[in-house]
C-alpha cells in the first residue's frame, strides 16, 4: 500500500518520539493502530461487497445464457418434431368446443353395461374374458 523503506520510518519514529513525547507516544500509537483495524476492516467489508456484486453479475449473465440455450433447444425440437405446427394448434384448441371447421357431432346416450350371467359354484369360468363396454356399444349402433 504505502511504500516506506526502514530508514523512512525510523525518521517518521524519531519525529513522532520528539513532536508527541515519550510520555504520550504509546496512547498515539494505539489509537493509530485502532483507526488502521478500522480502516482495514471497512476496505474488506467494501471488497466483499463488491466482489458479492460481480458474483450476482456473472451468475445472472450464466442464469440468462443457459435460459437463452433452453429455449433454443425447445425450438429446434418444436421444429424437428412439429414443422408445419399442426400438433400445436391441436393442443391449443379446446376440444369441448365446436369448431367452424367441424361439424358438431351429437352422440346418443350409452347404454348400461350388461354384466355377464355369474358363472356357476361347479363350472369352471368361462375362457373368453368380458368385452369392454365400448365394444359393445360400437356393436349395437
Amino acid at each position: 500500500m504505502f511504500d516506506l523503506s526502514m530508514s523512512e520510518i525510523i525518521i517518521i519514529g524519531v519525529v513522532a518520539l520528539v513532536a508527541i513525547g515519550p510520555k504520550e507516544l504509546p496512547g498515539a500509537l494505539k489509537t493509530f493502530a485502532y483507526w488502521m483495524r478500522q480502516a482495514r476492516k471497512l476496505a474488506r467489508e467494501f471488497q466483499s461487497g463488491v466482489d458479492d456484486l460481480i458474483r450476482e453479475a456473472e451468475l445472472d449473465e450464466a442464469r440468462k445464457a443457459v435460459e437463452d440455450a433452453r429455449r433454443n433447444i425447445n425450438q429446434e425440437i418444436e421444429k424437428s418434431v412439429d414443422p408445419t405446427g399442426e400438433v400445436r394448434q391441436a393442443f391449443a384448441e379446446d376440444p369441448t368446443k365446436p369448431t367452424s371447421s367441424t361439424p358438431a357431432v351429437t352422440t346418443a346416450p350409452a347404454a348400461p353395461a350388461v354384466a355377464p350371467p355369474p358363472a356357476a359354484e361347479g363350472t369352471a369360468a368361462s375362457a373368453e374374458p368380458a368385452k369392454p363396454a365400448a365394444e359393445e356399444l360400437q356393436k349395437t349402433a
